[in-house]
């Protein structure tokens, strides 16, 4: 099963750091935060990994290369300077991608989740990771049923983790261009196609320079 990390958002909220430097390749536990997500990646056996790029994304493909130092062959998803949103990125990326199941996760994230239980995974259109709901999104984004599928409706919502598996089908009545991925899985779960999963354990949204200094000193203690 392939793999791909959105690697493409500006990082607003990041600036200055992201002013000459891709948030991807912003630096905690001495690596920049996408090769810690590779190797996990690896670890679980999704060794080949397509990285959508668009802003500074060549400093991207300079840094990490075709992926062989870190075990992995990588492929390279241009988006020039407009990036797609998620969608949109996936769907550019789908010739690379090819037509079974693939994982998606974001490259602005830290967790400990084992990816290895979703290689190889038989799903419908999408499986969701999600996460009990952190301070900064109070609201959640979907709400788990008692049978795994996933739902829009519903008070004990969860959030999002940004790590799910797709299906090329939910995107094929989608054309190409800038595209959000929400609606497509609201869409999707009106039809009972989406399951997912609760995970509790360490999930890391690294928004700010604040959670960036959080994320080093976690490495640097070793709790992660």
């Amino acid at each position: 099963m392939k793999a791909m990390i959105l690697a493409a958002g500006r990082g607003e909220r990041m600036r200055p750091l992201t002013n000459t430097t891709p948030k991807p390749l912003l630096v905690a536990g001495g690596k920049p935060i996408i090769q810690h997500t590779i190797e996990q990646l690896v670890s679980a056996g999704f060794t080949e990994i397509v990285i959508n790029i668009a802003h500074l994304g060549q400093q991207i493909q300079h840094t990490l290369g075709n992926g062989q130092q870190l075990g992995a062959s990588i492929a390279y998803s241009d988006e020039d300077e407009t990036a797609l949103e998620t969608a949109g990125g996936i769907i550019n990326a789908l010739p690379l991608l090819g037509d079974n199941p693939f994982l998606v996760v974001n490259g602005d994230i830290a967790n400990d989740y084992d990816f290895s239980q979703l290689n190889n995974k038989t799903i419908d259109l999408a499986h969701l990771v999600l996460i009990p709901n952190p301070e900064h999104h109070p609201e959640g984004d979907f709400q788990l049923l008692k049978n795994g599928m996933t739902t829009v409706q519903g008070e004990s919502k969860l959030t999002f983790s940004g790590i799910g598996l797709y299906d090329p089908k939910l995107f094929a009545s989608t054309q190409p261009g800038k595209t959000k991925l929400a609606p497509l899985l609201r869409s999707a779960m009106i039809d009972n196609k989406v399951t997912g999963e609760k995970f509790e354990g360490f999930w890391m949204d690294i928004g700010t320079p604040e959670r960036l200094q959080e994320l080093d000193k976690r490495y640097l203690e070793n709790r992660i």
